[in-house]
């Protein structure tokens, strides 16, 4: 019989494509749900345990909630299941987004996570506070909203990335090109990209972006473009090169109506001194 870390690794590389993944051979079955928190919220009260998968790695490690209104304020169990999450994040916590699966019993929840310890905690295990687990339609503490970066890692772990990202509106668009940047998540940017380049190689150099300006015009008067230049303000901060500030355009573009917005990445990249012209 195959191990439960191979049935793991399976669901996925098969969830790229969809919600729902069966192991038929070894007599189990597996859906990968999004729900709404205001269900999670119920399904998952406080001090219940369960284990996070990251969507990336394949590493699972235990965890319990121990408190959160808005979304779930979570600590690993176990000085082990610390040393786990950190490894998952290169050895280095932070505050970055990834796409995880909460496994509770027979549930698997798509959600994200951040890894960085912050506030009280109050398990014996190595981690100095709690960390938040967000799932569909959880806010952060700061705000009444849904954070980008999160919503598009609980896309990314249900396996519905690509259709939202599909049907996005020029603005929306923008907006999930520059989280991926900032979440350095290859796959948002490549979704959304009008060339290929060597993402691997590029986003390590972005420690930070923020989009801090970008006028927005009703999405239905732009129906019928297949071309657009949206001007936008960008904060960077850039690995050895320290911040840096753009007032400009990004450029979209796709091939009718019908097709998905394309953000021209490597004009934009280039007028960013990120990449050299060619």
């Amino acid at each position: 019989m195959k191990t439960f870390k191979a049935i793991v690794l399976a669901i996925i590389i098969l969830s790229a494509y969809g919600s729902s993944v069966f192991a038929e051979e070894e007599g189990v079955s597996f859906q990968i749900e999004m729900l709404p928190w205001e269900k999670v919220n119920g399904i998952l009260p406080k001090f219940s345990k369960f284990t996070v998968l990251d969507v990336e790695t394949g590493k699972k490690f235990k965890v319990q909630r121990r408190a959160g209104s808005h979304h779930a304020d979570v600590q690993p169990l176990t000085a082990k299941e610390t040393k786990i999450m950190k490894s998952i994040y290169g050895g280095k916590w932070s505050w970055k987004r990834r796409a995880i699966i909460v496994i509770h019993g027979d549930q698997w929840i798509a959600a994200s996570m951040h890894g960085m310890p912050h506030g009280g905690g109050a398990l014996k295990n190595n981690f100095r506070g709690h960390f938040c687990i967000h799932f569909y339609g959880s806010t952060t503490h700061r705000t009444n909203f849904m954070d980008l970066s999160h919503k598009l890692m609980i896309l990314k772990a249900a396996g519905k990335l690509e259709d939202y990202l599909h049907g996005a509106n020029p603005y929306d668009v923008i907006s999930a090109f520059i989280a991926g940047l900032k979440q350095q998540d290859p796959k948002i940017v490549k979704l959304i990209s009008l060339q290929t380049l060597n993402w691997n190689k590029l986003l390590p150099k972005i420690e930070n972006v923020r989009l801090s300006a970008m006028p927005v015009f009703p999405a239905e008067d732009l129906t019928e473009e297949v071309s657009l230049e949206i001007p936008v303000e960008i904060d960077w901060f850039i690995k050895d090169q320290g911040r840096q500030h753009f007032r400009g355009s990004m450029y979209l573009v796709r091939f009718s109506p019908a097709d998905s917005w394309k953000v021209d990445n490597e004009r934009f990249l280039q007028e960013n001194d990120l990449i050299s012209n060619k």
